[in-house]
């Protein structure tokens, strides 16, 4: 019988802070990081204006062969890439939070109300208050799913702890009637400022420039650090509450604070992109079921493959019926559609046994 490999241990600032890496885990994670680099060459130098990996390379030092590719790759495919792959990675990562509290594998901010809560604050924006400018939607779409994710974990903890089918059934229904809301502002509304709000509302990055870049970037350094300490009380909530509170972890303020890092990395992630459904759902468990881990590498591994998702649908999406594009959110709701009935009925049929 083959024993498993022992994790690899690093130790640092005297012994006082270890860290161990599953080995199976770091390498696929280098995997992902390989696949993502490889979708990024294709985006690259494919399209309407095709360029030679070698013309795309000489654009980034600074020598593009002509002002046309330079604008290309600089203007238009590059920061529609990276935006593409930081919002795989808020995506994917909120969805891995938000399973893990409430420790249901169904729970993804596009199905219980968050997404839908941000989506509604900036549909207001952009109909309502068209003259409002584009740096107020991230703090509109944070204060929307922070909204909802408070009424749902409200009505969801009045019995069962918020950690049943209940959370998820409570996040639909108020999705459903927050959506009714969005479609009557569009019905409604200034036909022009709708059709923005439908162009966003379908999850297309093709819009996406340097101005979105540099607010997800900023974003995701910030909450990285909130990423780090939501290790511990994930690790120990993985295995109950009555275990996390014998480890010493303050349930009340870990849950409130995991799920407004949740909403806050979903709210930034749909302000930017528009609501990518099924990404927070399937990327977690794509990388729960590829590599076994700890909290922090599945994370990590959740991340990367938010990112290969989100940047793959993209790039399908812009190539497939080119010179149409087809909405990244449309394609990662076709992946993730299958998914989350497959998902139903495992669970029914494990609660048959």
């Amino acid at each position: 019988m083959k024993l498993a490999q022992p994790p690899i241990q690093i130790s640092g600032f005297g012994g006082r802070v270890t860290l161990l890496l599953q080995r199976r885990a770091l390498w696929l994670s280098l995997v992902l990081s390989g696949l993502l680099l490889l979708i990024m060459a294709a985006s690259l130098t494919s399209g309407s204006f095709e360029l030679s990996m070698s013309g795309v390379w000489a654009t980034l030092m600074g020598n593009p062969p002509s002002k046309v590719a330079d604008t290309v790759v600089w203007q238009l495919r590059f920061p529609r890439m990276i935006v593409a792959i930081l919002a795989g990675m808020l995506f994917g990562l909120s969805g891995a939070i938000l399973q893990n509290i409430t420790r249901n594998p169904l729970a993804d901010p596009s199905l219980v109300g968050v997404s839908q809560g941000a989506s509604l604050a900036v549909i207001t924006l952009i109909v309502m208050y068209p003259e409002v400018s584009t740096v107020w939607r991230p703090i509109a779409a944070f204060g929307g799913a922070l909204a909802v994710a408070i009424l749902i974990q409200w009505i969801a903890m009045q019995r069962s702890d918020g950690a049943t089918m209940r959370f998820i059934l409570t996040g639909i229904g108020v999705a459903a009637f927050i959506s009714a809301f969005g479609t009557a502002m569009l019905t409604y509304g200034d036909i022009y400022n709708a059709q923005e709000a439908l162009a966003w509302l379908a999850g297309s990055i093709h819009a996406a420039g340097w101005e979105e870049v540099w607010g997800l970037s900023l974003i995701t350094i910030l909450l990285l650090p909130l990423l780090f300490w939501a290790t511990r009380p994930m690790a120990a909530l993985r295995m109950g509450t009555e275990m996390a509170t014998g480890f010493g972890v303050r349930i009340r303020r870990a849950r409130i604070g995991l799920i407004s890092l949740s909403v806050a990395l979903a709210a930034f992630g749909v302000a930017a992109v528009g609501p990518l459904g099924f990404v927070g759902l399937v990327a977690p468990h794509l990388s729960r079921r590829i590599a076994h881990s700890g909290v922090g590498q599945h994370l990590l591994l959740t991340g990367l493959t938010g990112a290969v998702m989100v940047s793959l649908a993209d790039y399908v999406g812009r190539t497939a019926l080119a010179p149409v594009q087809i909405p990244a959110g449309i394609l990662t709701a076709i992946l993730g559609v299958p998914v989350f009935l497959l998902l139903i009925i495992r669970s029914q049929y494990n609660r048959q046994l």
